[in-house]
């Protein structure tokens, strides 16, 4: 397959994918233009908000650990260039309800961790009371804790791709995707919703959860999904921050409860990854009264201290979904001169530092390890579940 030539491309959206991709393709010698409706970054994007979680743990799927550890070393690199450190490896508590058995998320996880020399810590309650004393042990009587992964402030690392891309030489337009323009049988580029037609080589749609309304044809192996997010102010803030509080995850599988230290201001953020409701993401609705409920009695028998905290915030984050929970990054094969990178399924942000090169190694058709598990591919296959439990 012969590598396309870096011409001038059109990158649709300006969340993490379309940031990170635009910023590579510029590098790569590509023109770029990426247009987003929005203010960026925007608040209303999946890749935003003020955290999201890094980490390697992904069950016994090596594939996601090992793409996660390599986006680690790039979130050591980008740390060490960048201003201002944007990734705070605090660490990550993994709790059970019960024993950690074998084919469970929490016991494949560790034992992933430790067959690729890793040495997370197990926890029993004992331990759990003594280092991490806002949590009640009794209702975790096993987990880990995996000194190697943390949380990134995420609207700030979109904030900083998006500057490097227009220092870069992107242009940044604030304009809106209505249609392809099509050239006999391919895509030539786009009309925006200003009505101005952009000539391109190539058209990478990055739209996260307006991805199947703009691309209708693509519903049924993409959709977008509501999750809810609530922000309670901590009645003493440094008791959840530290090495006593780092971010989360309480029988993720069974519960689907997981959060984050406390940020300068106090707020606990906690988030919950259920199935959602399907949604499109300008009519994503308000976190409803008894999923707030549903919270505080989580926190009641888990963090007891956040029980009655003050409920400062709430937030809808919408996740653009697969069939399967790997994301969608290839050709569209049947629209030549389209390429879409979308489908996060709630844990793509932790793969900034490399995504943008996976995607633009679609883009030029290069060959790549990491590439091979986005392809395009049949609908129906395994939902992969544990895959994509934490977003954040």
């Amino acid at each position: 397959m012969v590598a396309a030539v870096p011409g001038h491309i059109v990158v649709v959206g300006g969340g993490v994918f379309g940031a990170a991709s635009a910023l590579v393709l510029r590098a790569r010698g590509w023109t770029v233009t990426l247009l987003d409706p929005h203010p960026l970054p925007y608040e209303g994007a999946s890749s935003t908000d003020v955290s999201k979680l890094v980490r390697m743990d992904y069950g016994s799927d090596v594939f996601y650990h090992e793409l996660a550890e390599a986006a680690l070393a790039g979130w050591d690199r980008w740390n060490a260039e960048w201003p201002r450190r944007l990734y705070h490896e605090g660490g990550l508590l993994v709790l059970s309800r019960g024993p950690m058995l074998p084919g469970g998320f929490e016991h494949e996880s560790w034992s992933v961790l430790c067959e690729r020399g890793y040495e997370p810590q197990r926890l029993g309650q004992g331990a759990l009371a003594e280092r991490f004393p806002a949590w009640r042990a009794g209702r975790f009587p096993d987990g880990y804790v995996n000194a190697r992964a943390g949380w990134a402030e995420s609207a700030a690392v979109v904030d900083r791709l998006l500057g490097l891309a227009s220092q870069a030489g992107v242009s940044i337009r604030r304009d809106g995707f209505a249609s392809l323009v099509a050239a006999g049988s391919r895509v030539a580029g786009v009309v925006t919703t200003s009505a101005e037609r952009i000539a391109a080589d190539k058209v990478l749609v990055c739209a996260g959860a307006w991805t199947p309304t703009l691309l209708p044809w693509l519903a049924d192996r993409l959709w977008s999904v509501a999750q809810p997010v609530l922000y309670f102010r901590a009645p003493d803030p440094a008791a959840f921050r530290g090495p006593s509080f780092p971010p989360w995850a309480a029988d993720i599988a069974g519960s689907g409860w997981y959060g984050f230290p406390a940020t300068a201001d106090g707020s606990v953020k906690i988030g919950h990854h259920g199935t959602g409701a399907r949604a499109h993401p300008d009519e994503r609705g308000e976190v409803s009264p008894e999923h707030v409920e549903r919270a505080r009695a989580f926190l009641r028998e888990a963090l007891p201290a956040l029980a009655d905290a003050p409920l400062v915030a709430r937030r809808v984050c919408m996740y653009c979904d697969t069939f399967d929970g790997d994301f969608l990054i290839d050709h569209d094969p049947d629209h030549e001169g389209l390429v879409v990178a979308s489908g996060g399924s709630g844990h793509a942000f932790k793969f900034a530092p490399v995504l943008g090169n996976i995607v633009a190694d679609a883009v030029e058709r290069r060959p790549s390890r990491w590439a091979e598990r986005f392809r395009w591919r049949a609908t129906g296959g395994r939902r992969a579940e544990e895959a994509r439990f934490v977003g954040g």
